[in-house]
C-alpha cells in the first residue's frame, strides 16, 4: 500500500468505545502529546468519542471532544482520519462502524479480536480494495507487539510454529489452583469476585477468547484465510487440583496453550489445556501475564513475554497502530494482500505427541499389567509410569506415553472400562514438546 509522506497536519481520532481501553488511549494521548509529535513528525488529537452513556465518570478530561451517541456517526465524520474501535462484539456496531469507516476513506484501529477472527477476510478485502488500512496490534495478547513481530521482524521467515498462553484470566486460574492447594470452583468464583471474567466467563475458560487470538495469529504466520471455525477448543473447566499436582510430580505444568502449525495434513489449529514442562518458559509463566512462542526457520524460537490485557498495555499496543499511521506506514492487513491469502485445509488430526493419562486404579491383582495390555493394542507405549499409595480400594497411577495420536489415547480410554480395573473416568492431556 502507498505510504503517504508525514506532514504538519494532525492526525485527528475517533474513538468509539470509552471503557478502559479506550480511556486509556485517551490518557496516553493527553500525556504524551508532545511526545507522539516528536516521533510521528505530526501531532496526534483526538477529535470526536462515542460510548453508550455519556453521563458516566470516566477519569479523563473528554470535554474537548465532540460527542456521538451513534459510532457509525462517528466512523463517517470529516474531522476523523483513524477510527479507533475498541467497543467488542464481532456483530452490530462494532462491524457496522468498522466497515463504514473503511467507505468512508478512514483508517482502523482496533483491539476486537472476536471482529477479525469472524470477519477478518471480509474486512481485510473491503480495507485493502478501497486503500485502507486495518492495524489490530492490542487485538492480540495486549502489550506484546506479536503482529508487530510477525508481520515485520520475521518477514524473511518461512513459520514454523507459533503458541502460547493468551488468556491471562486462564492462567490466573491454574496458577492460584497450583499455589493455594484450591479446586477450580474455588478460583473460578474468586476469579469472578476480582473483575478478571468476562461478562460470559466462557470466553475466557472455555477458550474462546484465546482462539480468537490463535486464528489471527495463524493466518499472518501461514499466509491463510482467518479460520475461527477450525480451531479446536477446549476449557480449562475439567482441570482439577489433583491433575496439576501430579502433573508437577512428573516435571510439568498445565497450561491453556494455544498451537497452530502447518503440517502435510492441513493447518492445525488447536486451544486446549496441554502439558508442558516445568523449566520451560511456558513452564514458569505465571499470574495473568501472556506469552507468545514464534518459531522461523531462519530465526528459530523467539519468546514474548508481557501483559497480555489492561489499560495501559492494550491502550499501548493501540498506539502503536496509529503512530505507524501517523508515519505513513501502511501494511496489508495480515502481512500479505488479502487476495492471496488461501483456504487453508485443517488438519484433521493433530501431530502425535507424548500424553499424559491419569487413571484411578484399582487393588486388584494384575490391575497394570491389564491397563498395559489395552494400550499396547491401541497403540500406546508407556514412557514412564508413577504408581502412588493406596486410599482404600483403589490408587492413582501416572503414566506418561511415548509419542502417539489422540485417536490412539481415546480408543485406549473407550476400551479400559472392560478390565474393571479403572475406577472414574481416566484424564488424559497432551504434552506440548518446546
Amino acid at each position: 500500500m502507498s505510504a503517504p509522506a508525514p506532514s504538519d497536519q494532525p492526525l485527528r481520532l475517533g474513538i468509539a468505545g470509552l471503557g478502559t481501553v479506550g480511556i486509556g488511549v485517551v490518557k496516553i494521548v493527553h500525556r504524551h502529546a508532545d511526545l507522539l509529535a516528536a516521533r510521528a513528525g505530526r501531532p496526534v488529537v483526538i477529535t470526536a468519542v462515542s460510548a453508550r452513556d455519556r453521563t458516566k465518570n470516566r477519569d479523563a478530561d473528554l470535554s474537548n471532544f465532540a460527542w456521538e451517541s451513534d459510532p457509525v456517526a462517528l466512523a463517517t465524520r470529516e474531522d476523523v482520519d483513524v477510527f479507533v474501535e475498541v467497543m467488542g462484539g464481532h456483530e452490530g456496531a462494532a462491524k457496522d462502524a468498522t466497515e463504514a469507516a473503511l467507505r468512508a476513506g478512514k483508517d482502523v484501529v482496533t483491539a476486537n479480536k472476536a471482529l477479525l477472527a469472524h470477519h477478518g477476510q471480509a474486512l481485510a478485502e473491503l480495507a485493502e480494495n478501497l486503500n485502507r488500512a486495518i492495524r489490530f496490534e492490542a487485538a492480540v495478547a495486549g502489550g506484546i507487539p506479536v503482529i508487530k513481530v510477525l508481520t515485520e521482524g520475521l518477514a524473511g521467515n518461512g513459520m514454523r510454529r507459533v503458541m502460547g498462553v493468551m488468556n491471562g484470566t486462564c492462567n490466573y486460574i491454574l496458577t492460584r489452583m497450583e499455589e493455594a492447594g484450591l479446586p477450580y470452583d474455588t478460583v473460578f468464583e474468586e476469579a469472578r469476585q476480582l473483575g478478571y471474567l468476562e461478562a460470559d466467563p466462557n470466553l475466557d475458560v472455555g477458550g474462546i477468547d484465546a482462539g480468537h487470538k490463535l486464528a489471527i495469529l495463524a493466518a499472518i504466520a501461514f499466509g491463510t484465510q482467518v479460520s475461527f471455525d477450525n480451531v479446536v477448543l477446549e476449557g480449562i473447566g475439567r482441570i482439577s487440583i489433583d491433575d496439576i499436582r501430579r502433573a508437577g510430580d512428573m516435571g510439568y505444568k498445565i497450561k491453556l496453550l494455544g498451537v497452530a502449525q502447518m503440517t502435510g495434513r492441513g493447518l492445525e489449529q488447536r486451544m486446549t489445556p496441554c502439558l508442558v514442562p516445568a523449566s520451560s518458559p511456558l513452564g514458569q509463566l505465571t499470574g495473568g501475564t501472556n506469552m507468545v512462542v514464534l518459531e522461523g526457520d531462519a530465526v528459530g524460537q523467539i519468546v514474548l513475554r508481557g501483559a497480555g490485557a489492561g489499560e495501559g498495555p492494550t491502550a499501548s499496543a493501540v498506539m502503536g497502530d496509529v503512530m505507524d499511521l501517523a508515519r505513513g506506514l501502511r501494511l496489508s492487513t495480515f502481512g500479505q494482500p488479502a487476495a492471496k491469502l488461501v483456504k487453508a485445509t485443517p488438519a484433521v488430526a493433530p501431530n502425535p505427541a507424548p500424553y499424559y493419562l491419569r487413571l484411578q486404579l484399582a487393588d486388584k491383582p494384575g490391575a497394570l499389567a491389564k491397563v498395559a495390555t489395552i494400550l499396547g493394542e491401541s497403540g500406546v507405549s508407556i514412557s514412564r509410569l508413577r504408581q502412588y499409595g493406596h486410599a482404600d480400594t483403589s490408587a492413582p497411577v501416572l503414566i506418561v506415553t511415548h509419542k502417539t495420536t489422540r485417536d490412539a489415547i481415546d480408543h485406549a480410554i473407550a476400551a479400559l472400562p472392560a478390565t474393571r480395573v479403572v475406577e472414574g473416568e481416566p484424564v488424559a492431556i497432551r504434552i506440548e514438546e518446546l
